[in-house]
C-alpha cells in the first residue's frame, strides 16, 4: 500500500469514528437532548427512558468521538455538546433522513396528527417581535433559560393546564418543545384548542432555529 493510500485511509477511518459514535439511536437522541442544555447523566436517562448504566455507556461513547464534553459542578458532572457543530450535525442528519425516508415522513405525519400550513420562522418572529402572536416554549425550564426563541414565554407542560389565564384568546398561540421528534408541542395545542386558542405547533426547536441563522436568548442556568 503505498503512502497516500495509507493516508486516505487513515482520514476516511476518523470520519467513520464519528460516523459510528452517532450510529446509535440512542445516542442520538443524547444528542438532541443535549442541544437543548448541559445535563447530568440521571436526567439525560431520565429523559431519553433508558437506564443510568446504559447512558453512561452511550455518553462515553459520544465523548471518546470529542462530541460531547464535561464539566464538574459541585457533586455532578454535567454534559454538554462540544460545540454547535454538532448540533448542526444532528440538524443535517435528520434533514436528509426526512427527505429520504418513506417510514421516518410517515412517522412525522402520524406525529403531527392533522397537515397544518408550515409555519414562517422570519414570520413567526416578526409577528412575535410586534405582538401579534404568543410563542410558548413547554420544555422544561431549566432548557428554557438555557436558550429560547426571541420573545417566547416558559410554560413548561406540566403547567399549561393551570396557567391558560395567562394566555391572551385574542391572538394566535405559537408552540415549540425540541424539534420535530418531540411530543410535547403536540400535546400542547390539544390542550389549548380544547379551551378554546387558536393554537399552532412550530416544528423548530432551539437547534433548528440556530442552525438557519435566528437569533436565540439565553439566561442563566443552572442544570441538574
Amino acid at each position: 500500500m503505498d503512502q497516500d493510500r495509507a493516508l486516505k485511509d487513515v482520514l476516511y477511518e476518523q470520519v467513520a469514528r464519528l460516523a459510528r459514535a452517532a450510529g446509535s439511536p440512542k445516542r442520538l437522541e443524547l444528542i438532541e437532548l443535549l442541544c437543548q442544555s448541559e445535563k447530568s447523566v440521571d436526567t439525560l436517562a431520565q429523559q431519553a427512558q433508558i437506564s443510568v448504566k446504559l447512558a453512561s455507556a452511550h455518553l462515553k461513547q459520544l465523548k471518546a468521538a470529542r462530541l460531547v464534553d464535561t464539566r464538574r459542578e459541585g457533586k455532578y458532572v454535567l454534559y454538554r455538546l462540544a460545540d454547535e457543530a454538532v448540533a448542526s450535525l444532528w440538524v443535517s442528519l435528520r434533514r436528509v433522513a426526512e427527505n429520504r425516508m418513506l417510514e421516518l415522513q410517515a412517522a412525522l405525519t402520524e406525529l403531527a396528527g392533522e397537515v397544518l400550513e408550515p409555519l414562517d420562522r422570519e414570520t413567526v418572529l416578526k409577528k412575535a417581535r410586534r405582538g401579534e402572536i404568543v410563542v410558548i416554549d413547554v420544555r422544561p425550564e431549566e432548557e428554557y433559560r438555557a436558550g429560547h426563541l426571541p420573545y417566547a414565554r416558559s410554560v413548561p407542560l406540566p403547567e399549561l393546564r393551570r396557567r391558560f389565564d395567562e394566555l391572551p384568546k385574542a391572538r394566535t398561540v405559537v408552540v415549540y418543545c425540541r424539534g420535530p421528534f418531540c411530543v410535547m408541542a403536540g400535546k400542547a395545542v390539544i390542550q389549548l384548542r380544547k379551551k378554546g386558542f387558536d393554537a399552532h405547533r412550530l416544528d423548530d426547536g432551539v437547534a433548528e432555529w440556530n442552525f438557519h441563522g435566528l437569533p436565540l436568548e439565553r439566561e442563566a442556568v443552572n442544570p441538574r
